[in-house]
């Protein structure tokens, strides 16, 4: 038998034991307690109050942590440039078709992302493929014995055109203005940008007929329409400085494009 005084002894103190049950009124001290240290999750990464994972630290600090940079990181940061339907989307490229230089007016209230990345993943692509086409049906046709490969390297080329012209020249028009008071938004000129490319892919799809003279009626119509295009939406923005020369500039690019595009992929 057991000797019953062996089973009083305390054991509060020992490592491994089981603390004794707290009461409610200590349970609920503890969980009050300012010097706890405790995480909330998830992380908030939204605009206004988010701040990312927080650590409860007493009051007498006077300090918040800020971990604002976190939503730069978050794809929920960014869903709100993708929250668009069918029908914007085609209303967005039927304006870029069909300048008549309120598309600033019209995306003012929503711009989005979407159509930059969607038109200018799909025209790399498209010139690249459709460019090797063309050539082949060139070499085809002046001299059938000529002997023709894929030329890989057209994704490579067109990947870098395409991409960096889309994100560079929008971002540094955005800073420009910006200098001299527009006060449009970054996403409102990458937006822009992105639906002046639509033509470029209509335009890829014709300059694969091998009709040389063609190429070039169909590479002009298509630099002055995305320059004309560009160039209305600016237009307000320019002449309150001004600055004609940035409206010459938008333009030239825009066109300059379309020159690249036909003597680099369809000669």
């Amino acid at each position: 038998m057991t000797d019953p005084s062996y089973t009083s002894l305390p054991t509060s103190h020992l490592p491994g034991s089981v603390p004794a049950v707290i009461t409610e009124g200590k349970a609920s001290a503890i969980q009050h307690d300012p010097e706890a240290n405790l995480q909330i999750f998830p992380p908030n990464s939204g605009g206004g109050g988010g701040r990312g994972y927080q650590t409860l630290t007493s009051p007498n600090d006077g300090q918040q942590p800020s971990n604002n940079w976190n939503g730069a990181f978050s794809v929920s940061s960014y869903t709100q440039y993708f929250n668009v339907d069918t029908d914007d989307v085609v209303n967005r490229l039927t304006s870029s078709l069909y300048p008549t230089g309120d598309f600033f007016r019209k995306t003012e209230a929503n711009p989005d992302l979407y159509g930059l990345i969607w038109i200018s993943t799909t025209l790399v692509f498209v010139i690249a493929s459709f460019g090797n086409c063309a050539t082949y049906l060139m070499s085809r046709k002046g001299n059938s014995m000529v002997s023709w490969s894929f030329d890989v390297s057209y994704f490579q080329v067109s990947a870098i055109a395409v991409y960096g012209y889309v994100f560079i020249v929008p971002l540094g028009f955005y800073l420009l203005l910006q200098y001299f008071g527009s006060r449009v938004g970054l996403v409102q000129f990458w937006c822009m940008w992105g639906y002046s490319l639509f033509i470029f892919i209509i335009s890829s799809l014709l300059l694969v007929i091998p009709v040389d003279f063609l190429r070039w009626t169909i590479t002009l119509i298509t630099g002055i329409a995305s320059a004309a295009f560009v160039g209305l939406n600016l237009k307000s923005h320019v002449e309150l400085n001004d600055l004609t020369i940035v409206l010459v500039a938008a333009c030239v690019l825009q066109f300059a494009l379309a020159i690249f595009i036909k003597s680099w992929f369809f000669h």
